[in-house]
């Protein structure tokens, strides 16, 4: 049993919440709703306004120099003076800011991180967590967790399981920290919440994937969890394999009140986790009594069936959310909303759909029809503007240095709250692929490709990377005709340099191998002539001319395996 002190310090933080904290956040609660709910009543005003804000704010930085930023009195005048575009429009200015030239950008004098993010070509892309940053995102938190908690009472003031992760992976020239925003707001929580969340920001330091799962583990199994939050469904996956797998070590921590010597943690983490580690024996038996009946340990037998699961649901995402009922049985599951290092675009309001209303009061929205996507001149809408139904390129332009910025997601309208859009989150569109948050483009693939076969002194004619599902571990194969390469042990080298390629230049995709959400690229063999009649029946579906076409050198298609599968060969090394 838990000490007496213990039990009174448990009792005490109870106490406090339920009498005091609890009645000062429902009126903050409700005071924010009500603002959020008001703004979604009138989104062309809210982002006018908006814009107009951070134009000013800005307007004496060289970018708002160089782009007239001080002309500008209007959205149309705002779309004259600067075009659509990704992250290299700012790129030269944010090498100055990496300096130390903050103004060259931002009117924010303090950086406290550059988050990280993989670029859509070789580029890593840094995104400035400034005040502003960190306001934008508290904000699209809290209206998502107030919401929440408003609809699952039985969550509230219950401990919290969030993993993090590294703020501080190395620094920039101007020796500002760079990494994942999570781990800063993780150490920035206000104390009087801190004790609800079961992981320490410390843990986001401990880089082996399967000591950090198992750490995650021993700190949480043995709370009555009323949230897990994880933005990609494969890392609750994993988390509960992870339990279930180790579930003997895990009981024997409890039983001993110790965190197991095989795990490999940095020893100043485990020092600072040394005050979470308790004994637990009650705890270890109900776990070896769920053993004995069921033969395995899963989240469903150990936390409440109230506590709310918080993660991506669009896009390929239902690929993992069918394995929930056997982890998790029958959790509540709440999309996290579209959101990405450089800012938060919806905040879904409704479990079990990956819809939610966009984000107006945070970043101003402009949106491209899916099928103008590429054209000189296309249309530009605003938020109001848009029609249910409609698939479209999602802009934003943020208080922190982004503008008009093409974030390469295609979106759905699915309605309307009030009279701002529901959105959901479909792909990364034609040129990326998307299965756990890798974010692989077409240019990663042809410029990696073309250095491996220059490095070979090799010539392919025709290949194509494409994703593929296996319910243990999703990975990417490598298509090419067996007619192009004079053995199937050239296939492999490909496969191989392809892999190194990809886990040098794209941070996401190298993060999924290393936690082992992905597995690697594997060669896939294809009969002659697959390629050319695949082609030719993709152009008839598509439309448009034969000198127009262009092979995918990416293919985002879960289903293309299966519809190929005949042309496969084996491959005898």
């Amino acid at each position: 049993m838990p000490g007496f002190r213990e039990r009174a310090g448990n009792a005490l933080n109870h106490f406090f919440f339920q009498r005091i904290v609890s009645p000062l956040l429902s009126l903050s609660i409700n005071r924010k709703i009500r603002q959020f709910e008001n703004a979604t009543k009138q989104p062309q005003e809210v982002q006018q306004k908006l814009l107009l804000s951070i134009l000013r704010k800005h307007q004496n930085t060289s970018f708002a120099r160089d782009h007239h930023f001080s002309s500008i009195k209007s959205i149309d005048a705002f779309r004259n003076n600067i075009g659509v575009a990704g992250y290299e429009t700012i790129e030269p200015y944010m090498n100055r800011v990496l300096k130390g030239e903050t103004s060259a950008l931002l009117a924010d004098r303090r950086i406290h991180m550059f988050a990280l993010t993989s670029g859509t070509t070789n580029t890593r892309k840094y995104i400035p967590v400034t005040d502003s940053y960190l306001d934008d995102y508290r904000r699209g938190w809290n209206i998502w967790g107030l919401n929440a908690f408003m609809k699952h009472d039985k969550a509230k003031f219950k401990p919290i399981l969030q993993m993090s992760g590294d703020w501080d992976e190395y620094r920039s020239e101007s020796g500002v920290p760079c990494g994942s925003v999570t781990g800063l707001t993780a150490r920035m929580q206000r104390k009087v919440i801190r004790w609800l969340y079961c992981v320490p920001p410390e843990v986001s330091r401990i880089k082996d994937s399967a000591s950090k799962y198992y750490t995650v583990m021993r700190l949480s199994i043995d709370k009555p969890l009323g949230m897990i939050l994880a933005a990609n469904p494969s890392t609750l996956i994993n988390l509960a394999k992870a339990g279930d797998l180790e579930k003997e070590s895990l009981i024997k921590d409890l039983r001993d009140g110790t965190l197991s010597k095989r795990m490999d943690i940095p020893d100043d983490v485990r020092r600072v986790l040394a005050s979470r580690i308790k004994k637990r024996p009650e705890k270890a038996l109900q776990l070896e009594a769920i053993i004995n009946k069921t033969g395995s340990l899963f989240p469903k037998d150990y936390w409440p069936e109230h506590c709310l699961l918080g993660n991506w649901t669009g896009g390929s995402m239902a690929s993992y959310l069918r394995h929930y009922p056997k982890f998790y049985g029958s959790m509540p599951v709440r999309d996290v909303g579209l959101i990405a290092s450089e800012g938060r675009m919806t905040i879904p309001l409704e479990d079990n759909t990956p819809s939610g209303v966009l984000d107006i009061t945070t970043h101003f929205f402009e949106f491209i029809p899916e099928e103008e996507k590429g054209s000189s001149n296309p249309t530009v809408l605003l938020p109001h503007e848009l029609v249910e139904g409609r698939n479209y390129f999602i802009l934003f332009t943020t208080s922190y240095g982004l503008y008009r910025y093409d974030i390469h997601d295609v979106v759905r309208c699915t309605g309307f709250y009030n009279k701002t859009p529901l959105l959901q989150f479909l792909n990364k569109g034609s040129y990326f692929s998307n299965l756990t948050g890798e974010k692989i483009s077409e240019y990663q693939i042809t410029g990696s490709m073309a250095e491996i076969l220059r490095d070979l002194d090799l010539a392919l004619n025709i290949y194509s990377l494409a994703p593929i599902w296996n319910d243990e571990q999703p990975y990417y194969g490598l298509f090419i005709e067996s007619s192009d390469i004079p053995n199937p042990d050239v296939a492999i080298i490909l496969a191989n340099r392809m892999e190194e390629k990809l886990r040098t230049i794209n941070i996401e995709y190298d993060s999924k191998r290393e936690s082992l959400r992905l597995g690697p690229i594997k060669p896939m063999i294809l009969q002659p002539g697959t390629w050319q009649k695949w082609d030719r029946e993709r152009l008839k579906k598509t439309g448009g001319t034969l000198e127009q076409y262009k092979h995918p050198c990416l293919i985002n298609d879960l289903a293309f395996k299966s519809q190929i599968e005949p042309s496969i060969l084996p491959i005898l090394s």
